[in-house]
């Protein structure tokens, strides 16, 4: 497979472009070109095409629409200290692309095939890369299923899509979010879609997420569908919560078991946490653990991580059985150090001791 390159003739102008760029927001603006390749059963993987982002067109039977056929992943290109830009591990966001789409009966892409296009897309659009710490081009990768037809079974067509946007920061990294802990809703089950990166996981989070924001809450924290006490995960982010002080302290992340998103940021965390001399634990979590670590003062610090977002400070939890505040409710000293840590890697003035950045340009 070869991405043939027929790029926007119409580009935005370079100072639009900077005068956007000036204060991107998260999903406001969008590059110049986008990606697309076709897959079918019949033929396998074609050619993809690099061309001008704009609308698609698709028939109103497409089965996308009617069954929820899609999945799609997020990861960043950051700008160097030399001016150059490198991915944060887009193989491992390939492998997961290639997870999910085996769980919603969607073709498998290669990895190289997928970080090549990525990469291609970056070179062609990389003015659109911020060149502020904390600040990213945010990438995101998508395929849908598209054959024309009602009938309930796996698609035997799809399309692959990637389209960027500049980013700052998707929460403000000197304060600490509230977060409702819901005893209503689940994001996921056993057996369920909890490990694959798929829209349906995100749309039935949004009514919870409704109702933390009745409760003044930032975002929604899940807890399991069986016993509906141990914690799993927030909104979209991995959590992160922090036993002690100091060097004596323990970093700790609900271990995964097939319904939590195994995500990129947070698995790099369990190796920054421990370069930076840190135990870390993954381990199962509970609700009981949460209010109980609080009270003792033992939780001195909680996190959220993901890729949009990449540390988020925990300052308060709200739920039926009471409100908890982290510490004094602001981002503490460990968080902020790992969310440091991790952007010094990404944006290449820390050494990468893990090998994880790779060079675009």
């Amino acid at each position: 497979m070869k991405i043939n390159l027929q790029p926007n003739p119409h580009p935005v102008a370079d100072d639009v472009r900077d005068s956007l760029m000036e204060a991107p927001g998260f999903g406001k603006y969008y590059t110049d070109n986008m990606v697309v390749a076709e897959w079918s059963e019949a033929d396998g993987w074609q050619d993809a095409q690099l061309k001008a982002y704009g609308p698609i067109s698709l028939d109103p039977a497409t089965a996308v629409f009617h069954y929820g056929q899609e999945i799609f992943e997020g990861l960043k290109a950051y700008r160097q200290p030399d001016g150059g830009v490198s991915l944060f591990r887009p193989e491992a966001n390939g492998l997961r692309f290639a997870r999910s789409a085996a769980r919603l009966a969607l073709p498998e892409m290669p990895v190289d095939f997928f970080v090549e296009t990525i990469e291609t897309l970056v070179k062609q659009d990389r003015n659109w890369v911020p060149n502020n710490v904390g600040e990213s081009l945010y990438i995101r990768p998508f395929m849908i299923a598209t054959e024309v037809g009602l009938g309930v079974r796996p698609s035997n067509k799809a399309t692959y899509f990637l389209i960027a946007t500049p980013a700052a920061a998707y929460f403000n990294a000197a304060n600490a979010v509230t977060v409702w802990i819901s005893t209503e809703y689940v994001r996921a089950a056993p057996g369920g879609t909890g490990e694959a990166k798929c829209g349906g996981n995100y749309a039935a989070s949004l009514v919870a997420q409704k109702q933390a924001a009745t409760q003044g809450c930032d975002q929604v924290v899940w807890l399991d569908a069986v016993e509906r006490k141990w914690v799993e995960e927030m909104g979209g982010m991995n959590l992160y919560f922090i036993k002690g002080s100091g060097k004596d302290a323990k970093v700790i992340t609900p271990k995964l078991t097939g319904t939590l998103l195994p995500g990129i940021t947070r698995d790099s965390i369990l190796s920054v946490a421990a370069d930076l001399g840190y135990q870390v634990e993954e381990t199962m979590f509970s609700v009981d653990d949460w209010r109980d670590g609080i009270a003792s003062g033992e939780i001195t610090e909680i996190f959220a991580c993901g890729t949009a977002a990449v540390i988020s400070a925990i300052g308060a939890a709200k739920s039926e059985f009471g409100t908890w505040t982290t510490g004094d409710g602001t981002p503490g000293p460990i968080t902020a150090e790992i969310r440091k840590t991790m952007l010094g890697i990404q944006h290449g003035t820390i050494e990468d001791k893990h090998g994880w950045n790779k060079r675009v340009f």
